[in-house]
């Protein structure tokens, strides 16, 4: 599986995901800064990524449009980017379950889950 990083998320962090997430990027990474959510949304779907976002507007958006794309919805606080990296490495199984499995639109992750 690999993540599509939103904006709000740190680009710094992609070498470290791809290990566990390969081919992973972030939006501006792949000339998408400023682009608006459809965009991104149709840019994920044409690509086969998974959107990883604080924003719920991909939620949102996953509510009414299905998937793909799917997302993972990150309900923290503004945190560093070690603090994201390791949430997404430590909820990697989690995230899999939910999204291939379970196969579902989104996953939410907050600060409590563990």
């Amino acid at each position: 599986m690999k993540l599509l990083l939103d904006e709000n998320l740190s680009r710094r962090i992609v070498p470290f995901l791809q290990t566990a997430y390969p081919g992973s990027s972030q939006v501006a990474l792949l000339n998408l800064e400023g682009a608006s959510d459809s965009e991104v949304w149709q840019y994920a779907k044409n690509n086969g990524f998974v959107i990883v976002s604080r924003d719920s507007d991909f939620q949102e958006r996953s509510l009414v449009a299905g998937h793909p794309p799917q997302v993972v919805w990150l309900k923290i606080p503004n945190r560093s980017k070690t603090v994201v990296l390791n949430i997404l490495l430590d909820h990697h199984t989690e995230i899999e379950q939910a999204l291939f499995e379970q196969n579902l639109a989104c996953v939410e992750i907050s600060s409590g889950n563990k």
